[in-house]
């Protein structure tokens, strides 16, 4: 009956967006849809926010982004989905969703890929930024621009300082199979669960944690169920603002520029504003008694070692890897 429920509901979302998306009201104003999975007072939302404000501004109104956050319009793989048919115009996704549809993006979940949120930023905004973003065209999706996601990191129920201690743990993982690798490299039992249902699935011991960036786990409000936060930052993940190629090739060259205006600025304005979530969801999880572990990461990195092996296979992949370490 659940699986019957989602069809219905996936087909409702799909008839109702595909005579509403990208229309034109009697003032001539061209509306594209967003739809995402996270919470309306998460900063990546409000980053996005901030991009359709500054779109309907350089439009002079013509142009406006409706944004549905929370899932309102399907999980991150329904929102990839109903992009490719065109009946969905943008979405935000973890790049960690994306490696399903575009294999180059997997390298994104290499754990300890960059050396810090300087060298994420410095690759994210140059040359194989920009190809990383182009690499989703094939599938009818572009990337318009990067999020800040932080760095991601484990929080379990019961204290963990090495990767032994994860031995036997059910991790919430996302539906990646790079995730899904690591955390079977470090010993635990990795279980896809979509991200609205996690905390019911914390609550009932369906799974004993999950591995996510500070803010989502404040905000979601995981910390009420999980009581240790094990900063082992194993991977950074951005989230990636996709425009379905169907809405982007519809748009004429003026409209396609406001739009990259657009991203671009709520790029440099989200990462401002995710420094300061990153501190403030710190402060609030300790306050509520959380225990923030910070382990030797080396004996981490030694576990998933062997994935960079696996990886450099593929010569195209072991390419790009080397050119970000090089960075």
């Amino acid at each position: 009956m659940i699986r019957k429920h989602r069809v219905i509901k996936y087909i409702t979302c799909v008839i109702f967006l595909a005579f509403s998306i990208s229309c034109q009201d009697a003032n001539k104003v061209k509306v594209i849809k967003l739809g995402h999975g996270l919470d309306a007072s998460h900063p990546v939302h409000e980053a996005m926010m901030f991009m359709a404000e500054r779109l309907a501004e350089k439009s002079g109104g013509s142009m406006k982004i409706k944004i549905y956050p929370s899932q309102q319009l399907g999980t991150e793989r329904e929102c990839l989905e109903l992009l490719q048919i065109g009946s969905l115009g943008m979405t935000k996704v973890s790049v960690g969703v994306l490696e399903n549809f575009v294999p180059d993006l997997k390298l994104f979940g290499l754990p300890f890929l960059f050396r810090d949120k300087k060298h994420a930023h410095k690759v994210l905004d140059g040359e194989i930024g920009r190809k990383l973003l182009d690499a989703s065209i094939g599938v009818r999706l572009k990337g318009m621009a990067f999020y800040d996601a932080g760095s991601r990191s484990f929080y379990t129920k019961r204290p963990v300082n090495k990767p032994e201690d994860l031995k036997g743990l059910k991790l919430r993982v996302m539906e990646s199979q790079t995730a899904i690798d690591m955390v079977r490299n470090l010993g635990g039992s990795p279980t896809p669960i979509s991200w609205g249902e996690l905390y019911t699935s914390l609550q009932q011991g369906i799974v004993d944690g999950a591995e996510n960036n500070l803010p989502s786990f404040y905000l979601s409000h995981h910390f009420e169920v999980c009581k240790y936060y094990i900063m082992d930052e194993h991977t950074t993940l951005p989230d990636m603002l996709l425009i379905s190629t169907t809405i982007w090739n519809s748009l004429n060259d003026q409209q396609k520029t406001w739009m990259e205006e657009a991203a671009r600025e709520s790029v440099a304005y989200e990462r401002k504003i995710w420094e300061e979530a990153e501190n403030h969801a710190l402060e609030e999880i300790k306050k509520a008694g959380v225990e923030v572990i910070y382990p030797d990461k080396e004996p981490f990195r030694e576990k998933v070692s062997g994935m960079y092996e696996i990886f450099k296979q593929d010569p195209h992949l072991k390419e790009i890897i080397e050119t970000i370490q090089a960075e």
